[in-house]
């Protein structure tokens, strides 16, 4: 395609295709794949960066990064051999174009992306984008900032008896209408860890909410400030209190709030995984025994 060509990445969103692309047959997740990988670039820390990732970087000319959301120095570790771009304050209709066009050089391109493309990353729309003007394009998962925080915490998201469930949300605000904010049913369900993202400067409107909704104030919550980075804070409290000790720190962005009795990672039960199934002594057929995440 000629790299003068004009893009449009909305009419490559309207045109994404219905059937299903053969590649999801193909390839698995840890596959390297023709075309230009979304890399999770991790939680901040370098070392959780992925081996798949790591490899991908290192080969790179061109990356295309998150700017500070992406640790400095895993940019410094990782691509140092390579032409290094922030997308901050870039449109679609200036980043498709620059990666269409170095790909079509013949340069080895990375888009690389904060935490897990996946959760809140926006990467469909540019795949889509790319996919509409001949590049090809496939995902390389990350580590989300929950799984850090929940890494941080000493804690399970799930444990046995007292949280069966996870949910990965965010408030409403600018970019989400009040009718879409789902974190008081999540609350309310009690047995489930939410899991804020994208939400720190609205944590005080959020827990006076749920408390306006009736829900316990002495549920506990923590924020987990840069989650694996040098300068992580954790902030601990309940939905009373959390929404003022977060201010009083002066976070306003970049924390990670998990809201539920997981938090403190205590009154669990033992599970099945090791007990009396693990040796197919208890009830039922101990299909149970191999779900590892228990």
């Amino acid at each position: 395609m000629n790299g003068d060509a004009e893009t449009d990445p909305q009419a490559a969103i309207d045109a994404a295709a219905s059937d299903r692309d053969e590649r999801v047959y193909e390839h698995g997740a840890g596959d390297e794949q023709e075309g230009i990988p979304f890399v999770g670039a991790g939680p901040g820390d370098p070392r959780l960066l992925t081996v798949a990732g790591r490899e991908l970087l290192s080969d790179a000319d061109l990356v295309v990064h998150a700017g500070s959301l992406v640790n400095s120095e895993l940019l410094a570790e990782y691509c140092a051999d390579a032409e290094t771009v922030s997308s901050i304050g870039k449109d679609l209709e200036e980043l498709i174009p620059l990666m269409r066009d170095a790909h079509e050089r013949g340069e080895t391109v990375v888009r690389l992306h904060s935490g897990d493309p996946a959760i809140y990353g926006a990467a469909l729309e540019q795949m889509d984008a790319l996919e509409h003007e001949g590049v090809p394009t496939y995902i390389v998962p990350g580590v989300t900032s929950a799984f850090a925080a929940s890494a941080t915490l000493r804690t399970q998201l799930t444990l046995n008896e007292v949280a069966n469930h996870v949910a990965f949300t965010r408030p409403q605000g600018e970019t989400l209408d009040e009718d879409e904010d789902h974190i008081s049913e999540f609350v309310g369900m009690g047995d489930v860890t939410t899991c804020i993202y994208l939400g720190t400067h609205a944590v005080s409107e959020t827990m006076d909410r749920l408390l306006d909704d009736g829900h316990d104030p002495e549920t506990p919550v923590a924020a987990v400030y840069h989650a694996s980075w040098p300068d992580e804070d954790v902030i601990e409290g309940t939905i009373e209190t959390i929404g003022e000790k977060l201010e009083a720190a002066g976070y306003r962005a970049s924390a990670m709030v998990v809201v539920g009795d997981a938090v403190g990672g205590e009154e669990y039960e033992r599970s099945f995984l090791y007990g009396e199934w693990a040796s197919g002594g208890g009830g039922g057929d101990g299909g149970d025994s191999q779900e590892a995440d228990d």
